[in-house]
């Protein structure tokens, strides 16, 4: 026999070695080896105690040895790793074969222009997005899932990452198994194992070993193990941990999970549009090639200005656009108290038309409070109490809210009592039991649903009398328990049975033949807020849903008293009898379902997702979880279970409705942002297709050399860079904004001629009024044809930068632009700026490197004319194209 440390070298979770796949295996044999022997000689073997744990030092050493409990995809790329990712970008593989095509065919200048492209691309998205994360991580520190472990003989809690092998960890519903272990002891102990074994139903658990196992036997088929990716549905258990990180079993499985997350709307968004706009680019490319290379008859001139081309159609800067955005978007969101677990879901957070929502917590207060403890007659009753403080005082589960408020409405003594056994509560039960040795009787004390304990009980008590508990009594009861709840009481039923002391084993039959003690009613007052928030999200185009598993008339008081319209409720019941397309129909027309199982809350949520709507759910309860994982957007909160904020896509550091209308409404901004630019970047390159395609026919040489289009191009990807700062005006967020791509191409299609219109008209200009047509003149001599090229192509140069880089302001905004929409103060720097360097360019020390030559003080009054004609045309296109197509 040898201690579990000596099973691997020291190494961080996921680090790759050569013998990974060895060691995974050997880890999977060790899991079965200590699940097959007893609980004495498995801790032993860990050198670990069940009562006492690790101490603190071992616990410290330990993590250094075996590394924290994380898994492959918590891992960061490192710095060239991360750039090379980056570099996988179909946009930017295009630009690095033109750059080496470039270089090979001796054009050194384009190659480094196109160079010079791809850093600022690649580079700003490389800094700002990892600047971005490592902010972004830090805050997700903070709702990072925890778990109970026994250090030095004391519960406390730690981070799951600093779960190290041998630690004794306590388990209850809602729990997240923090690594692999072995069951020490359970208690009617449930797990759902579904992410990864597929199972739909929870798995029963025990602490027992089965007798004959062999070390080759299958890990998953071990009765008192429990996996890393499982979460308690019920139950307790103390458990032994055996692997931690990547040895785990989900640990060996997670590399490949890790490779390929599955794609998104917004990501499919994205590469629709890249994919278009490379399309528009191996046509324009292709065209152009022959058309200079039959006209001109110099094919690798040809060749060099349709590279050129290529590039000025190439949206290069699209990947920093969107990451930048994506994650300046998660800092503004955090300081809102919002926290982005995945960054593509802020898109998706934008988009969410439906909203589901629980109501604890969310339209109330969050912060029950123990009214009444009564008998059957209405009459306060201290047994009730005490009994209902015993339950809650010895359960040894998740204490939810109904449990604290009854442990801070008083404070009695217990001492004289202990715990003998415990039935942790369920949702099919929707009840818990523990049983005390109390009063020289072993007593199974009852609290949960009132239907359901009704159910469990022969007899009540009156008193100090017990009676028959008779049909003709329990009209009176329903009656009053519906009076507290049309009040916005909710009302919990107390019971018990005593039971000799000889019986110490107890399971869910004991819950029969009971009595019927009393009713505690508790008070969730409505949220001040709330009704505000209800408001803002209507007005924002998202409709709220309440799914609960509530009381019918307490969620019909509540939603009524925020201004919730619940004329119409449906309960779990009524579903249950419905049609496939009667529940579709059902699920969009009504706002209000009640005593709902979680199977139904995510039901509820795939059915609206199926018929269209972009769904988002709040939940942080584990009955919750299944409807998290199904909804677009996940989001739970910081005091939610840990089952729910590992499913989650975002974590809500506040329980507010205002919170969440907030982060919806920074999603929007974020997503308007980034089509702004692909609106801008498409619009352009569909109207330079027609410039560049009739320039290169009709002119007898180039309209653009090479050089001039890659520097016109590289200057204005740099006046792009200040789009994720910029202002988002209130309209453009007034509702939830989705990928429309074929909205984008109709917007390309109106708005992209305009500025083709205004090259046509610089091409007359430079061509007639002056005088480069002299380049056909009979006795032209080389020198002088050179010279009106250079000053042709300088002219459209200027042109061609200053409206592309002014018409950023106008396409922005659907308002007047400067006055009644602007941009905001880097954005417009950045616009200025390269608008600024267009014009000096002709004038420079580089110009003559450019092939710009000087222009005449006329050609500018000419140039502001063009500029203004230019903005008021595409405004009032703009403006036509948004009132017949929409935004969206």
């Amino acid at each position: 026999m040898f201690m579990f440390s000596s099973m691997l070298t020291g190494r961080s979770a996921g680090a790759p070695t050569a013998s990974k796949t060895a060691s995974q295996g050997q880890s999977e044999r060790r899991l079965v080896e200590l699940c097959s022997i007893s609980v004495r000689d498995a801790l032993k073997e860990l050198d670990s105690k069940a009562k006492e744990g690790l101490s603190s030092e071992e616990a410290e050493k330990r993590l250094g040895e075996f590394g924290p409990n994380e898994l492959a995809h918590a891992k960061r790329l490192g710095i060239v790793a991360d750039l090379l990712e980056r570099s996988r970008s179909p946009l930017v593989i295009q630009l690095l074969v033109i750059a080496a095509i470039s270089g090979v065919m001796g054009d050194l200048k384009s190659a480094l222009v196109v160079g010079a492209m791809i850093l600022l691309s690649v580079g700003l998205s490389f800094i700002l997005d990892r600047r971005s994360s490592s902010a972004v991580e830090s805050l997700g520190k903070r709702v990072q899932s925890r778990t109970l472990v026994v250090r030095d003989g004391k519960e406390i809690e730690v981070r799951i990452s600093e779960v190290v092998p041998g630690d004794i960890v306590l388990l209850f519903a809602g729990s997240v198994i923090p690594a692999d272990v072995r069951l020490l002891s359970a208690k009617d102990f449930f797990v759902s194992q579904s992410a990864l074994t597929g199972e739909s139903m929870p798995v029963e658990k025990s602490a027992h070993a089965e007798k004959g196992h062999e070390t080759d036997h299958s890990a998953w088929e071990l009765p008192n193990a429990c996996y890393l990716g499982s979460s308690v549905n019920s139950g307790t258990a103390r458990a032994v941990v055996i692997n931690t990180g990547m040895r785990t079993l989900f640990g060996s499985i997670s590399a490949s999970l890790a490779e390929r997350a599955e794609e998104t709307s917004f990501d499919k968004g994205t590469r629709s549009f890249t994919w278009l706009m490379i399309r528009f680019m191996l046509v324009m490319t292709s065209a152009v090639f022959l058309i200079v290379g039959i006209s001109k008859g110099d094919w690798l001139e040809a060749l060099l200005f349709s590279l050129s081309i290529a590039v000025g159609l190439t949206p290069e800067m699209l990947p920093m656009i969107v990451t930048v955005n994506l994650a300046k978007g998660a800092l503004t969101m955090a300081a809102k108290k919002v926290i982005i677990k995945r960054l593509p879901s802020i898109q998706n957070f934008g988009a969410i038309d439906i909203l589901c929502t629980d109501k604890t917590g969310t339209l109330t207060q969050d912060k029950v409070v123990l009214e009444k403890y009564v008998d059957i007659t209405g009459r306060t009753d201290e047994d009730v109490l005490t009994y209902a403080y015993l339950n809650s005082y010895y359960q040894t589960g998740l204490r939810n809210l109904i449990d604290r408020a009854i442990m801070d409405h008083t404070e009695l003594n217990v001492e004289y009592c202990r715990l003998v056994d415990e039935l942790p509560f369920d949702f099919q039960r929707r009840r818990m039991s523990v049983v005390v040795d109390y009063e020289g009787d072993h007593v199974l004390i009852c609290k949960g649903a009132v239907e359901e304990i009704y159910e469990c009980c022969s007899h009540y008590q009156n008193g100090e009398e017990v009676f028959p508990l008779f049909e003709m009594i329990r009209n009176n009861l329903f009656e009053e328990v519906e009076r507290e709840n049309r009040e916005g009481f909710r009302v919990l039923a107390i019971a018990y049975r005593e039971f000799p002391r000889q019986k110490t084993s107890f399971s869910v039959e004991d819950e029969s033949k009971m009595v019927l003690l009393g009713f505690v009613a508790f008070f969730d007052p409505p949220k001040a807020q709330a009704s505000e928030a209800l408001g803002l999200l209507q007005q924002a185009g998202v409709r709220v849903k309440v799914l609960t598993g509530d009381n019918g008339l307490v969620t019909q008081r509540v939603c009524t008293n925020v201004g919730l319209k619940a004329d119409r409720m449906l309960t779990g019941a009524d579903l249950s009898r419905l049609s496939g397309s009667e529940f579709d129909q059902v699920v969009q027309d009504v706002d209000v379902f009640v005593k709902l199982s979680p199977a139904q809350k995510e039901q509820i949520v795939r059915s609206l997702r199926g018929s269209g709507h972009v769904v988002g759910f709040l939940g942080d309860g584990i009955n919750d979880a299944p409807a998290l994982k199904a909804a677009d957007v996940g989001i739970s909160v910081d005091s939610g279970v840990d089952v729910a904020k590992e499913t989650a896509d975002i974590v809500l550091l506040e329980k507010s409705l205002l919170v969440l209308e907030e982060g919806i409404m920074e999603g929007r901004r974020v997503f308007a942002n980034i089509v702004k630019y692909i609106r801008m970047g498409a619009s352009s390159n569909f109207g330079n297709m027609f410039s560049v395609l009739g320039a290169s026919y009709l002119l007898p040489f180039l309209p653009m050399l090479p050089i001039q289009i890659l520097t016109n191009n590289l200057l204005y990807d740099f006046s792009q860079t200040g789009i994720p700062t910029d202002r988002v005006d209130e309209e453009l967020v007034a509702k939830p904004l989705k990928w429309n791509i074929e909205n984008i191409k109709r917007f390309m299609i109106c708005v992209g001629p305009i500025s083709s219109l205004f090259d046509y008209a610089t091409f007359a200009l430079m061509w007639y009024f002056f005088a480069c047509s002299a380049y056909n003149a009979p006795g032209a001599t080389a020198a002088t044809k050179e010279g009106l090229a250079h000053l042709f192509q300088t002219g459209w140069f200027v042109e061609s930068l200053l409206t592309q880089t002014l018409i950023v302001h106008i396409i922005r905004t659907r308002r007047i632009p400067f006055f009644g929409s602007s941009a905001s103060v880097p954005m417009t720097l950045t616009t200025l700026a390269i608008m600024g360097v267009g014009a000096w360019l002709p004038y420079s020390p580089f110009a003559a490197a450019l092939g710009l030559v000087a222009l005449p003080a006329v050609y500018w009054v000419w140039i502001v004319g063009f500029l203004l004609s230019y903005s008021l045309i595409t405004h009032f296109v703009k403006t036509w194209f948004f009132n017949r197509f929409g935004g969206d």
